[in-house]
């Protein structure tokens, strides 16, 4: 055997070019090795020791974790190989409660797929004894920490992906578990409901809250008019449930099973997407004008605000104030359909079918109500729809294509795009220019914005002036140009932010599928549902001019913004907590809080707390002074933030905290 460049697998030599793992390797040539915490989006991890091998001269070894060298002799399914698979899997299904036919994974749990694949039948070992409670607290994910097998890819998938950190791991040894900080409930901290953590994990431990009980008890509701929208990404993602490719376009089937289930009425999100493509363009051409609020960033995905409320409140006020389209059709149906039929709100339900779990907690919000009833009462993902369709004995395959019906039902290709990453600032790009100019764009495909790179960059001249936009999906990637932007490195006009990888296409809410391929299928499907449609901009839907006719008079109108439109506020990191470090018993003491919200600790809070602790030692004032941590003192724009007894100080960086400490604190405790 050639040493320079091979190497011997199963007594298969295999040429070496360029794989970064063993386990790279094997796929090449056929091999598939179990894995819980591999993702080629995630980094190297080794936890779960499912893909261990053989290698000559060294023993077991984790094929993810190790790079391959010429001349390694390796056994992938050697005895020891498969008794260490074994054992491994005996201890995690030790370890994890076992109830799998109520599960919501069952039928599609890696932990139960490979249980049955190396034929573990019995367990040797004891069963779970401690029963942790549930954490509900999330209108989207349900976290079961009974079921965690420690593998870390939610951890990784939040931290790296999403750059957000909301869970971690926490204690050790046996009492080792995955939470959120100082095991504080899902809804109590950054969590912004995107959902990805459930789309990685492997087992039941983190799933889509499921919400058909009351999807059903509506429809069964005789006294009650029952409407639901289907999101443009759903329908080329919901025949995988039933066996059909990734990106086969099903939109007949789904208005089939939606009517066959009892809906009173089927639309489409897809002519609330048009609409915000007029609101939104409007009000960019607006800002664009006046040159003020720029660059604009999109505001259809709730979980991107919903990150930008915690975490970039500088940015907020360049938010489109658009609703999202989920939201706008809400809206519209209560304000004003619901009158024209002679119905209050109440009498109308609204239910979503949406590839996102954020759309849920979207849905929720206090302000997207009409006369105290939620405009969207329900929200189901693609994987619920999914369940209540095989609950009703539906073979999906066999139905019969039907439409959707009017008038919420006649939409433009521009509408369908927002499924895919880059679709919301193609479909704007189309209405631009002729809203502009008055002149009909001939070229409509905008192929610079499309595709899968984390950040994508176009520039378009608009009568005779240069617009540059920029697209993101995944918020890790949004971060890191915000960062950029901030430190005067990056310039646009217009941004569009996804927070799911790949777009709505890759929402946590779809049929689960860890591969790029997928989602690239997917996206495929809804360029060519944008190919296949009579109209292709949005300012050309005949039915979106008649809205504004009866109902909103003109785009950005004060009757459009009432109905169409919303506002933002920052909002707090964690909920009510607070970690003392120097307490005073005197009655005269100091109080000094630092916050260490994201904001702030990025900034540099965390050092501004050393030094405040070392210069009371230094003046010797530590019993007169309680000094704490605290989330969050709400001054992100500003921060680092701190709190003097009741003054609240912003931007308190550590090379200014000596100073600080000096002119407000021991100056304080002289007066008193």
């Amino acid at each position: 055997m050639e040493q320079k460049n091979t190497v011997l697998i199963d007594n298969q030599v295999v040429e070496l070019n360029g794989e970064k793992n063993i386990l790279e390797l094997t796929r090449k040539i056929g091999i598939e090795l179990p894995t819980f915490c591999y993702h080629s989006e995630l980094s190297l991890y080794g936890a779960c020791r499912m893909c261990v091998v053989e290698i000559e001269g060294r023993g077991i070894m984790a094929s993810c974790s190790t790079p391959p060298t010429p001349g390694m002799k390796i056994l992938t399914n050697s005895p020891r190989v498969q008794r260490v698979r074994r054992t491994v899997l005996e201890l995690l299904l030790a370890n994890h409660e076992r109830e799998c036919t109520t599960c919501d994974r069952n039928g599609s749990c890696k932990l139960q797929e490979l249980a049955n694949r190396f034929g573990v039948k019995k367990i040797r070992f004891g069963e779970r004894d401690i029963k942790l409670p549930l954490d509900q607290s999330s209108p989207s994910i349900v976290r079961d920490p009974n079921k965690c097998i420690l593998c870390g890819d939610c951890v990784r998938m939040c931290s790296e992906v999403q750059g957000i950190g909301a869970l971690d791991f926490t204690g050790r040894g046996s009492k080792a578990t995955v939470a959120p900080a100082f095991n504080k409930q899902l809804s109590e901290v950054e969590c912004v409901n995107c959902g990805q953590c459930s789309a990685v994990c492997p087992t039941g431990a983190l799933v889509v809250k499921d919400e058909t009980d009351k999807a059903w008890a509506a429809i069964n509701n005789p006294e009650k008019m029952v409407v639901v929208q289907v999101a443009p990404a759903v329908r080329v993602a919901l025949g995988e449930e039933f066996g059909l490719p990734a990106g086969e376009i099903v939109t007949g089937k789904v208005v089939s099973a939606l009517k066959r289930l009892g809906f009173d009425k089927v639309f489409d999100t897809c002519i609330t997407a048009d609409l915000t493509v007029i609101e939104e363009t409007n009000e960019f051409i607006s800002r664009l004008q006046q040159g003020e609020k720029l660059p604009q960033f999109t505001s259809c995905c709730p979980a991107w605000v919903k990150f930008a409320e915690h975490n970039e409140a500088e940015f907020l006020k360049n938010l489109s104030s658009c609703r999202s389209p989920q939201q706008m059709f809400g809206s519209l149906i209560k304000k004003h359909w619901a009158a024209d039929l002679g119905k209050k709100p109440e009498d109308i339900i609204v239910v979503s079918i949406m590839p996102c779990t954020a759309k849920k907690f979207e849905a929720s919000l206090p302000h997207f109500s009409t006369d105290g009833v939620q405009d969207v009462d329900l929200v189901l993902t693609t994987q619920e729809l999914a369940r209540m369709i095989r609950e009703a004995g539906l073979v999906f395959e066999q139905l019969d294509i039907e439409s959707f019906d009017t008038p919420f039902g006649f939409t433009s290709g521009a509408g369908v795009l927002f499924g895919a990453t880059g679709g919301v600032a193609e479909a704007v790009l189309r209405a631009a220019h002729e809203f502009v100019t008055g002149e009909p764009i001939d070229q409509i495909n905008f192929e610079e914005v499309r595709g899968f790179k984390h950040l994508k960059e176009a520039k378009v001249e608009i009568a005779g002036q240069e617009i540059k936009v920029a697209v993101v999906h995944g918020l890790g990637n949004a971060k890191a140009l915000l960062n950029k932007i901030k430190e005067g490195k990056a310039d646009y006009h217009i941004i569009e932010v996804m927070a799911c990888p790949g777009g709505c296409i890759g929402g946590a809410g779809q049929p689960i599928s860890p591969s790029m391929e997928t989602k690239k299928k997917r996206a495929k499907g809804i360029y060519n549902a944008d190919k296949l449609s009579q109209l292709r901009k949005s300012q050309d839907n005949p039915v979106v001019t008649k809205f504004y006719d009866q109902w909103l008079e003109k785009p950005n109108s004060e009757q459009a913004h009432e109905a169409l439109h919303t506002a933002y506020a920052n909002r707090g990191r964690i909920i009510g907590e607070d970690i003392q470090l120097l307490t005073s018993k005197q009655p005269d003491k100091v109080d000094i809080a630092v916050c260490v919200g994201t904001c702030c600790y990025l900034k540099g809070s965390y050092d501004t707390l050393k030094k405040f602790m070392t210069q009371a030692d230094e003046a010797k004032v530590r019993e007169k002074i309680n000094l704490h941590a605290t989330f969050c003192l709400e001054g992100c724009e500003q921060s680092p933030s701190i709190k003097v007894n009741n003054e609240i100080i912003n931007g308190v960086t550590p090379d200014q905290a000596e100073t600080v400490f000096k002119e407000k604190i021991l100056t304080k405790l002289k007066e008193d």
